[in-house]
């Protein structure tokens, strides 16, 4: 069987726009030999999102964003339409998830599908159907917020910390406190040269003296090592029980001492001559013509 060459044409371009629309869409990702279920999702920013990004079920790419569509009258203004796997059920509780593709910026959909629950009839998304979403914060986006959040309260910090110059400049404080601390520094270089000096001129005398004395009590404690302490403990020793005999002696009556402190006559006999020798100088203060001598012959007065 014969085709014309017009016939040949148009099958040949029929093949070529077939191959063009597959090739496009294996570049866009998109399988048109496999069947696919559609979901869509509101969001109220979008955060870089295109077409054909990639949308994962816990890290398993399982389709594509076919379209994003905007209505800026409304508060959430992205309607997205994503398509997956004809074999994959999302059950109810889904989320669809805007997150963060990799550390280049890059943003993609992820379906966060609820554990399963035990008990009873489970029920699914159907083709169309809207799911939750929720907006998931980047690294970057963590990073950004902590870095704007520490620098708020460091520019706060840096606020209160102006603020207090501003006070103390304005009460001459800051003025006053530098004098102080001029003065201060003058007398602790004050100090520093008297220490200086001291150290140069006193602190060595004062070596030297040490020295001296110390080379004192070696030569003390060498003559005290010299010396006979056992001869001379001996000889203490001896005149000690020497005392204690001669003590022991008195208080037993023997020898003049013991016998002049034991006996109590002495005393009394000490007693009355003071008494005699008192009485004798009453009288003689009394009649002292008594006991003077009117002649050369000794004739005493009566």
């Amino acid at each position: 069987m014969k085709y014309s060459r017009e016939t040949k044409v148009g099958i040949l371009a029929i093949i070529c726009l077939f191959l063009l629309i597959f090739g496009f869409n294996f570049l866009k990702g998109v399988n048109i030999f496999s069947s696919v279920m559609g979901y869509r999702g509101k969001f109220v920013v979008v955060n870089g999102l295109t077409e054909q990004a990639p949308v994962y079920i816990r890290g398993l790419k399982v389709g594509q964003v076919d379209k994003i569509h905007y209505d800026f009258s409304q508060d959430t203004a992205f309607i997205v339409d994503v398509s997956i796997a004809r074999d994959i059920h999302l059950p109810q509780g889904t989320q669809m998830a805007l997150v963060a593709d990799g550390l280049l910026g890059g943003t993609a959909i992820e379906l966060q599908i609820p554990s399963q629950q035990q008990g009873g009839a489970e029920t699914f998304y159907s083709r169309g159907e809207f799911i939750p979403t929720l907006v998931v914060p980047g690294l970057v986006d963590v990073i950004q917020q902590q870095v704007l959040t520490e620098l708020t309260a460091t520019v706060a910090q840096a606020k209160e910390l102006l603020a207090v110059v501003n006070r103390q400049l304005e009460d001459d404080h800051l003025y006053r406190s530098l004098s102080h601390i001029d003065s201060l520094t003058a007398s602790l270089s004050y100090s520093s040269t008297q220490l200086k000096k001291l150290m140069q001129h006193q602190v060595p005398s004062i070596v030297n003296e040490a020295d001296s004395t110390l080379a004192n009590l070696q030569t003390l404690s060498a003559d005290l090592r010299q010396a006979d302490l056992k001869k001379t403990i001996a000889k203490v020793d001896t005149v000690a029980d020497q005392v204690s005999d001669v003590l022991a002696s008195i208080k037993d009556d023997q020898g003049t001492i013991g016998k002049l402190i034991q006996d109590p006559s002495l005393y009394n006999n000490i007693n009355s001559t003071v008494v005699s020798a008192d009485s004798l100088l009453i009288d003689l203060k009394a009649h002292p013509k008594r006991y003077v001598h009117f002649s050369l012959f000794g004739k005493k007065g009566n």
